[in-house]
């Protein structure tokens, strides 16, 4: 976990510095494709060092076929500017955030995530809570790495994403880097939010990937990664799934 966050520094200093998602639009040069690391205010490492822990690992384009772009992705997340909304039911992000507000907050949405689409009537209703997850998720920092692959649940960016969530939820082991008191992901309404098995992946760790990305002397650091959750994969906060 160490060695991760350590790359994860690496990758921040190559790139200038990690993004708030509000401050971002498609007019920046993006890559085609890519993983992504979200950070939330107010939660911090504790175990394995300091500075701000990640409570979300996602990536897109898992089908095969697909034509999503990184940036497409992420504007799903961020919502429509000029509403201040967005759609939840286009973003699971979207969707788990604005669940633990309602649980957090005592709100009632009760169409909040039901269909795939809604009616102008009903989105307009949800247009209060869809501003404050909004809110919410611009106010995060995050990083991503380009991976520049094909579309298909075999992709190096589906190895990453699992891997990382899989070191990062420490799964069948002691937690490290908890969450704080006032943590949205407590609010919850997916037990643990989530830990579930996944197909099995190879017991190398994904940040090998990561690392194709970052310098050559990285590389060969990485090489001797660490042994990694082999078989399953871990929400590791409810602004985390897969996409």
């Amino acid at each position: 976990m160490v060695r991760f966050y350590s790359i994860l520094e690496t990758l921040e200093h190559t790139m200038g510095g990690a993004r708030k998602l509000a401050n971002c639009s498609g007019r920046m040069e993006w890559p085609r494709r890519g993983v992504y690391f979200f950070r939330e205010c107010g939660e911090y490492r504790s175990d394995t060092g300091e500075g701000p822990r990640i409570v979300r690992v996602g990536t897109h384009a898992l089908k095969a076929g697909s034509d999503t772009r990184l940036w497409t992705r992420l504007s799903q997340h961020r919502g429509q500017p000029s509403t201040g909304g967005g759609n939840h039911r286009g973003s699971i992000f979207r969707l788990i955030v604005g669940a633990a507000l309602i649980r957090r907050d005592e709100l009632e949405f009760l169409t909040w995530g039901n269909g795939n689409t809604a009616e102008r009537t009903v989105r307009d209703g949800e247009l209060a809570l869809e501003r404050e997850v909004s809110r919410v998720i611009g106010d995060m920092s995050f990083l991503w790495v380009p991976i520049e692959d094909d579309a298909g649940p075999e992709s190096r960016r589906g190895y990453v994403e699992r891997n990382a969530i899989a070191l990062l939820s420490n799964y069948n082991k002691p937690s490290l880097d908890p969450p704080s008191q006032d943590w949205l992901g407590h609010h919850s309404d997916r037990e643990q939010v989530r830990t579930y098995c996944s197909n099995t992946t190879e017991s190398r760790t994904a940040i090998l990937l990561v690392s194709i990305q970052l310098t050559s002397s990285m590389r060969t650091r990485l090489m001797d990664a660490w042994p990694m959750n082999s078989d399953c994969r871990m929400y590791t906060s409810c602004l985390q799934g897969g996409d």
